[in-house]
C-alpha cells in the first residue's frame, strides 16, 4: 500500500522480472568454436546469430511463422538475430540438415555478417551437427537445445530446476564429443586378462567417463523427481477433497496466461513479452460474483514441436490438466496462426491425459490479446470460434464475461442433491453454503433439508444423507434413492 509518498510495493512478479532483468546475457563473450562437452549444451552464450530453417510441408505462412518463432525464442534466450535463411526441400539432408551446397552458402552468410552460432529450426542429429559445424566452422545448435536454455534460465523452483537439468541431460548423452583414445584414463586390459597381447585397449576414455557419470546424475535426478510428484499428488488431492472447483490455465507460450491469472486473481505472477516467461505452476483461489470459490492454476506454456525431453521431464507438472474440473485454453488472438496454437496445445494435453488414463475434462477457449487485433480479423475469429470468450487481459476488457461464463460452465458440472442434515453437521452445510448453490432450504425436527447444486466430490461426502431428501430431488451420483 501506499505510505508516505512511497508508491505500491511492488509484486513477486515484478520483483522476479526486474531480477531476470538484471542477469541478461552481456555482449562480447566469445564463443568459438573449440574443444567443448557437456558444457556446450548446459550454459549457451548466444550473441549473433543466423537462424536456418527447412520447410518440408505447410502453406509459406506457415514457414514463415514458424521462422518468426524461432527468432523470438533465440532472443529470449539473449541472442540478436542477424539473418534468417529457409530452404525448401522434400526432408531434411541426413549428413547437414540443409545440403552441402546450402551449408557452403551459410558459411558465406556467417562470415559477411560476422555471426558466431547457427540456430536450425529443428532437432538434429549428433551427426548432423558435427558435420554442419564443421563447414560453417561456428557453433551450431537446434530448436530443442535452444528451448532447454531457455528453460534453464528461468527455472526458479526446486522441481523446475531439477526437471530441466534432467531434460538437459537426457538431451546432451548422445551428443557428447571428445578426442578419443587420447583421453583416455586407464591402462586398458594386463597380460594375463582380457585377451592378452593384441587385444589391449586404451580402457574407459574420459567420454565413457563423462557418460557414466551423467546417467548416474540423471538417476539420482529421477528419484527427486518423483519424490516432488508425490508431494504434489498430495497437494492435488488435497484441493479435489475440499470440493472447489479447479480450473487449469493452459495454452501456448506467450497467450497471455499469467496476466489472465493476475486478472482473475490478482496473484501479481510475472509477466514479461518472452516466450517461456514462467514455467513453474502457480495456484491461487477467487471468488466468482455468485459467490462461488475456485482454485486457479496457471500451467507452463506448449510450443509447436515441443522437445520430447521436455514433456518427459515436466510430465508431473503437466499433469495438473488431469486433475482439473475445466480447462481454461488460452489462445494468442494477436497470432497469426491461432489455429496452429490450438492444435499444438491438444496434441500435447491428448497425449499427458492418455498416458493417466483419465477423462479430459472440459475446454473453455479464451482468445487473449483481442486489443491487438485488427476489427477486421477479430470479426473473422469470432466466427471461427463461435464458443470462445475474447478477452483481454491488459485492458480488461471481456473479464467480466469470462467470469459469468465460468460460473455458468461450472454450475452446470455441479450435480442436484437433496439431504436432510442432521444439526450436528453444521460443517457440511457450510460446504454447502461456501462451495454450491442452495436452491431450497427448510428446517425440521430432525435436521435441515437441503435441496442443492454441489460439486462431485461434496457430492460425495453428502452422500449418506442423500436418502432422506424428499422433494424429488436427484440423489449423488453414484448412489440410489
Amino acid at each position: 500500500m501506499k505510505r508516505n509518498g512511497w508508491t505500491m510495493e511492488p509484486t513477486v512478479g515484478e520483483l522476479q522480472l526486474d531480477e531476470r532483468s538484471s542477469l541478461r546475457r552481456v555482449a562480447g563473450l566469445s564463443t568459438e568454436l573449440t574443444d567443448i562437452t557437456e558444457v556446450e549444451y548446459r550454459q549457451l552464450r548466444l550473441e549473433r546469430v543466423v537462424l536456418v530453417g527447412v520447410w518440408t510441408s505447410g502453406s509459406v505462412a506457415q514457414a514463415d511463422a514458424s521462422m518468426a518463432e524461432l527468432a523470438a525464442l533465440a532472443e529470449t534466450a539473449g541472442s540478436e538475430v542477424l539473418e534468417a535463411l529457409i530452404q525448401r526441400r522434400e526432408r531434411p539432408d541426413p549428413a547437414t540438415y540443409i545440403g552441402s551446397g546450402k551449408a557452403d552458402e551459410l558459411r558465406a552468410v556467417v562470415l559477411e555478417t560476422g555471426a558466431d552460432t547457427v540456430i536450425c529450426d529443428g532437432e538434429l542429429t549428433p551427426a548432423q551437427l558435427t558435420a554442419l559445424e564443421k563447414v560453417v566452422k561456428v557453433k551450431v545448435i537446434d530448436r530443442t537445445a535452444l528451448i532447454l536454455d531457455i528453460f534453464a534460465q528461468h527455472a526458479t523452483s526446486s522441481e523446475g530446476k531439477a526437471q530441466v537439468a534432467l531434460a538437459q541431460m537426457e538431451y546432451m548423452l548422445p551428443r557428447l564429443r571428445g578426442w578419443g583414445e587420447s583421453m583416455s584414463r586407464q591402462a586398458g586390459g594386463r597380460a594375463g586378462s582380457n585377451g592378452g597381447v593384441g587385444l589391449r585397449g586404451p580402457g574407459e576414455t574420459k567420454i565413457e567417463t563423462d557418460r557414466r557419470r551423467i546417467r548416474e546424475r540423471m538417476a539420482k535426478l529421477r528419484r527427486e523427481i518423483r519424490e516432488m510428484k508425490t508431494a504434489r499428488e498430495t497437494k492435488r488431492a488435497r484441493r479435489s477433497s475440499s470440493g472447489i472447483p479447479q480450473v487449469a490455465i493452459v495454452g501456448y507460450t506467450n497467450a497471455g496466461k499469467s496476466s489472465l491469472m493476475n486478472a482473475l486473481t490478482g496473484a501479481g505472477l510475472l509477466v514479461q513479452d518472452a516466450l517461456f516467461a514462467t514455467l513453474d505452476p502457480t495456484t491461487r483461489r477467487a471468488d466468482l460474483d455468485d459467490g462461488r470459490e475456485v482454485v486457479f492454476t496457471d500451467t507452463v506454456g506448449f510450443v509447436r514441436h515441443l522437445p520430447t525431453q521436455l514433456v518427459e521431464a515436466f510430465r508431473s507438472t503437466l499433469e495438473e490438466v488431469t486433475g482439473a474440473d475445466l480447462l481454461l485454453h488460452v489462445v494468442d488472438g494477436s497470432d497469426s496462426l491461432p489455429a496452429e496454437q490450438i492444435k499444438a496445445v491438444r496434441e500435447v494435453i491428448t497425449d499427458v491425459i492418455k498416458e493417466q488414463g483419465s477423462a479430459a475434462p472440459p475446454e473453455l477457449l479464451v482468445l487473449n490479446k483481442i486489443d491487438a487485433v485488427d476489427p477486421m480479423e477479430l470479426t473473422r475469429l469470432r466466427a471461427l470460434l463461435p464458443d470462445a470468450e475474447f478477452v483481454s487481459a491488459q485492458t480488461g476488457e471481456g473479464i467480466e464475461g469470462l467470469l459469468d461464463r465460468l460460473a455458468e460452465v461450472l454450475g452446470g458440472l455441479d450435480v442436484e442433491v437433496g439431504v436432510l442434515l442432521p444439526y450436528t453437521r453444521g460443517d457440511l452445510l457450510a460446504r454447502i453454503h461456501a462451495d454450491g448453490r442452495i436452491l431450497s432450504s427448510t428446517h425440521e425436527e430432525s435436521g435441515t433439508r437441503v435441496r442443492a447444486r454441489v460439486p462431485h466430490a461434496l457430492a460425495a461426502a453428502l452422500a449418506e444423507f442423500a436418502h432422506a431428501g424428499g422433494d424429488g430431488a436427484a440423489p449423488a451420483e453414484g448412489q440410489s434413492a
